[in-house]
């Protein structure tokens, strides 16, 4: 009975597509109130009434109520969502997922306050964070789910992309450095000015903060524009073809090996 009631609320707040409708209204419930929440956190930023604050304050406790009730249920169950793990390997697992984090981070900033003494400063920074909770909405829709696969799939393409522009600006801002630091001495003062400079032009952004003024320091800076419009579009390429990938990774996708529930022959995560 008691595992039974178990897996009821795990295919009540189960992250897929298989929900019934009463998961399906829990979903709709979280989103609304994640929604409701970044609401308030821009509404928060202007000078409201006393009696928007209290309702604002009110919002926040009810919020966290349920964001922590969810987040201690996924930790109930998440011996379903990991069932060839023990109950505590399972949990630590879980715990420590990107969204179980978001969800801790989501709820952390009510409760600091009660547990470590802190100016209002600190609080104020604190509730910035809540920001987080708009992470959360992840879980709960598919293009958004779509995109951090296909960012988690990526993530070695991407990271060599990231890699190789990072020695060309190290290297652009070297040769940039010894050829205008004694043109602009003030401009270009030391090797993190013209690393800013190399990120304005790699970038294509172009502030006009620093700029170089000899004939050698304006080809070199030539130079760098053209290879920053390429290799800015590198990166765009490989997530580009992950979404490809990700599409037809859907049509195409055959039948895996599944697992259902001994109570309902359901399959699990």
């Amino acid at each position: 009975m008691f595992e039974r009631i178990k897996y009821n609320v795990y295919n009540l707040i189960r992250d897929d597509d298989e929900n019934n409708l009463a998961g399906n209204i829990f979903d709709s419930i979280i989103v609304g109130l994640i929604i409701i929440n970044i609401i308030q956190v821009v509404l928060d930023t202007f000078k409201l009434p006393p009696y928007a604050v209290m309702i604002s304050n009110i919002i926040e406790v009810v919020s966290v109520i349920v964001f922590t009730i969810e987040y201690l249920l996924r930790l109930w169950v998440a011996t379903y969502m990991y069932p060839n793990m023990s109950h505590f390997k399972a949990r630590i697992k879980y715990a420590l997922s990107f969204m179980a984090l978001v969800d801790l981070v989501a709820i952390l900033p009510f409760y600091i306050p009660f547990i470590i003494p802190i100016d209002l400063r600190v609080l104020r920074a604190l509730r910035v964070i809540r920001l987080f909770r708009l992470l959360k909405i992840n879980r709960y829709t598919d293009s958004l789910h779509a995109i951090s696969d296909v960012f988690r799939r990526k993530a070695s393409q991407l990271l060599s992309s990231i890699l190789v522009v990072f020695i060309l600006m190290l290297i652009a801002s070297v040769l940039m450095f010894n050829i205008e630091n004694a043109a602009q001495p003030d401009k270009f003062d030391n090797i993190f000015d013209a690393f800013w400079w190399a990120i304005a032009t790699f970038t294509t952004v172009g502030y006009g903060d620093i700029y170089p003024v000899t004939p050698a320091g304006k080809l070199l800076s030539s130079v760098i524009a053209f290879l920053g419009i390429g290799l800015v579009a590198v990166p765009t390429g490989i997530i580009s073809s992950g979404f490809v990938e990700n599409i037809e990774n859907k049509k195409d996708r055959s039948e895996e090996e599944q697992k259902y529930c001994p109570y309902c022959g359901k399959q699990l995560k």
